[in-house]
């Protein structure tokens, strides 16, 4: 069996899913989960959309599943550039663990593969914000590359706010989902269930990479603030040349006055 993730979007909207669901499948809410039982030739399929725009799919078929995929694409906000995605060989055994992308589990119950399933969609989804922040410094870092060669940035200042907004809309929109990397509320209720997410949030090294994540936001922000700073220096330099610009004028017009007697 397959375990396969899907980060398309930003949110989906769960109560419209459920809607489109509860016709054709078994469909159950965990939460804000939605848990889909699939028939799939001699076994039992499971897939689990979360709000965050991800989907995780167990033994589903390749044409079952891309059928989901269209069917999410009704009900998502603000859908990805770049859909990520993670791959799992599933095998069940004596005791649950992850050996080189292997998920064995002890067993297949729903609510076991729901606190896996938190554990892989968090880290696809942080896949998704790594990408983002990622993008967003790539196409950020000749600014203070330039701001070190010639001792300013050679942008005007609407194409300056252009990059604030691209900043912040980007920041924002990481900041705003940022408690789905926060252990579920679903474990409050499925304390045993726990070292089964535990498991899965160590092994993809979520902790770690949250903080990494956090580190490149600052350096986003940082650079949000120096692009602000050059905006202001650009407004106060463009003052101080129209003051001394109206002083000229009027020393000259005094001196036309006053010396030369010509006005």
């Amino acid at each position: 069996m397959e375990c396969i993730a899907y980060c398309t979007a930003s949110a989906y909207d769960i109560s419209s899913l459920m809607n489109l669901l509860r016709g054709e499948y078994s469909a159950t809410l965990h939460r804000d989960v939605i848990h889909v039982s699939v028939s799939n030739d001699t076994q039992i399929a499971n897939v689990f959309f979360f709000p965050f725009g991800t989907a995780v799919f167990w033994g589903l078929n390749e044409a079952d599943l891309k059928k989901f995929l269209e069917l999410t694409k009704k009900i998502q906000d603000g859908p990805l550039e770049r859909v990520e995605k993670d791959h799992f060989v599933v095998s069940v055994g004596n005791k649950a663990q992850i050996i080189k992308d292997e998920i064995v589990l002890p067993d297949t119950e729903t609510l076991s593969l729901l606190a896996i399933s938190h554990g892989i969609a968090q880290s696809v989804k942080l896949e998704a914000f790594e990408t983002a922040v990622q993008t967003t410094y790539n196409l950020s870092k000749p600014l203070p590359e330039a701001l070190a060669r010639h001792g300013k940035i050679s942008l005007s200042r609407r194409e300056i706010r252009r990059k604030m907004g691209q900043l912040f809309m980007e920041r924002s929109s990481i900041n705003l989902q940022w408690d789905v990397l926060d252990t579920p509320e679903f474990f409050w209720e499925n304390l045993d269930l726990e070292p089964l997410y535990t498991m899965v949030s160590h092994y993809l090294d979520i902790e770690n990479r949250v903080k990494v994540l956090n580190h490149r936001l600052s350096i986003v922000h940082e650079l949000f603030e120096m692009l602000g700073n050059e905006l202001n220096h650009q407004h106060s330099s463009r003052l101080e040349w129209t003051i001394i610009w109206l002083i000229i004028i009027e020393v000259v017009l005094t001196l036309l006055k006053d010396v030369f007697h010509i006005l």
